[in-house]
């Protein structure tokens, strides 16, 4: 398989997070039959991180996920892009650090390895748990879609649950109940008009309410109601809580699904920089040594039903990867 085929073969392969167990066994049984030093390290039943290494001592890592968001969607091309789930986040990723990895080994250049992990589009399980793989790598280059520019930094992301209670009644005697519902937008609509600021570096905090549950039927006073908010930010995951706590912790109940801390990165020269809006793996990937930032594919179109990656990014991130980890390896 060439660069662009191997894309298509993992964008085929399904692999919403929490189903990542069939493309761990393609990229296990691919790696070895490319001569790669393989290890798998089991996160949850059959699901699994996948270490490949060219040689015993790897001071440079490349590292992305192999997990996507719902729903699945075949690849399909036209003569400048490869559209499907996980083309861009983060399968042609994959397979571009793969055959930078390949065309470094044939160099000589040995210092290094690939990992592929499990769940970073929901908990970042298998980048936790990575770090009991016990590398010691000095650089650890991270693949998601940057258009091929250098992370300077991203943000940092904050997910919480806010759980309204009440009291059921018919709706036609509402006097006799109390709206959950009701009480869970009133507390929504305090957090989407709540002014975070603007970071010079990190710009506006961004409010994302994901998913609201609540009620049983129409006819129905609803007596619990629930949302799951994302809010991505420069400031300290602390900052956001204690705000929003103080602003309506009284009125709903909040728990902390997840938090990550604003990330600034390491950088080499000579490469185009930018700061991005989103969360990645790397708060979790805390003993790979410094972190960097780059992948081909635009964010912009990551999760929608426009996924797609540009042929000439793919080929482009080999020559990427390849520059940058002999750079690093020049430090």
């Amino acid at each position: 398989m060439n660069l662009l085929e191997l894309t298509k073969k993992f964008v085929n392969i399904p692999s919403v997070t929490n189903s990542e167990a069939e493309i761990a066994d393609f990229l296990s049984a691919y790696l070895r039959g490319q001569k790669f030093e393989v290890r798998e390290q089991d996160i949850d039943g059959r699901r699994r991180n996948i270490l490949a290494l060219l040689g015993p001592n790897p001071r440079v890592m490349f590292c992305t996920h192999m997990d996507t968001v719902p729903p699945f969607f075949e690849a399909r091309e036209d003569e400048s892009h490869i559209f499907g789930r996980g083309a861009c986040d983060a399968k042609g990723i994959m397979a571009s650090m793969i055959w930078a990895g390949q065309e470094l080994r044939k160099e000589k250049q040995t210092e290094m390895g690939l990992l592929f992990v499990v769940g970073e589009e929901t908990d970042s399980i298998g980048a936790k748990k990575a770090n009991d793989l016990n590398i010691d790598s000095e650089f650890i280059i991270i693949g998601e879609p940057t258009e091929n520019k250098m992370g300077l930094g991203h943000k940092g992301q904050v997910t919480l649950k806010m759980t309204a209670a009440g009291k059921s009644a018919h709706s036609a005697y509402p006097s006799l109940g109390e709206s959950a519902i009701e009480k869970l937008i009133d507390a929504l609509q305090e957090i989407r008009f709540l002014d975070f600021g603007e970071d010079p570096t990190w710009g506006k905090t961004l409010v994302n309410i994901g998913k609201i549950e609540g009620g049983v039927a129409h006819n129905v006073i609803p007596d619990s109601a629930s949302a799951t908010v994302s809010l991505r930010s420069g400031q300290a995951s602390d900052q956001i809580i204690d705000r929003i706590m103080s602003l309506v912790g009284q009125k709903v109940k909040i728990e902390v699904l997840g938090r990550a801390e604003a990330q600034v990165l390491f950088t080499l020269p000579g490469f185009e920089q930018v700061v991005l809006p989103y969360g990645t793996d790397i708060p979790y990937l805390q003993s790979f040594g410094k972190k960097l930032l780059l992948g081909p594919g635009s964010a912009v179109v990551a999760h929608t039903e426009k996924e797609k990656v540009e042929k000439q990014q793919l080929f482009e991130a080999v020559k990427i990867y390849k520059k940058m980890a002999k750079g690093l390896l020049a430090l």
